[in-house]
């Protein structure tokens, strides 16, 4: 049996090129650190504060590839979501007339009566 071609929703989150970049960036860090032997030196050179840089040390020290990756923190608002229908609609008008602005759109489709 043939395993499945891995498409956008099977694919491992590492090898996401936006995680590579901020594992690179954080591996990077450390490096210069490591070179400088200092520190405060690399954190400056890099724009991140000695406790971010802790952070992230402590993070890498655990072994564990996701501890280094960005993490959100912000839970979405689920209260402000319109229903699906209404965001399909707003988006497929947006995509057919996209010089209307938000004002348009909304009396647009309250004529057709699509909201």
């Amino acid at each position: 049996m043939k395993e499945p071609k891995p498409n956008s929703k099977t694919k491992d989150k590492h090898h996401d090129p936006a995680n590579d970049r901020i594992i690179k960036h954080k591996s990077g860090l450390f490096n210069l650190a490591e070179e400088l032997d200092n520190i405060f030196k690399a954190c400056k050179m890099l724009g991140v504060s000695r406790d971010t840089f802790c952070r992230y040390k402590e993070a890498a020290s655990s072994g564990v590839v996701d501890a280094l990756l960005e993490k959100s923190r912000r839970v979405p608002n689920h209260k402000n979501r319109v229903g699906t229908v209404i965001e399909e609609n707003v988006l497929t008008y947006a995509l057919q007339e996209p010089v209307h602005g938000q004002v348009r759109v909304s009396n647009e489709l309250c004529k057709r009566r699509d909201l």
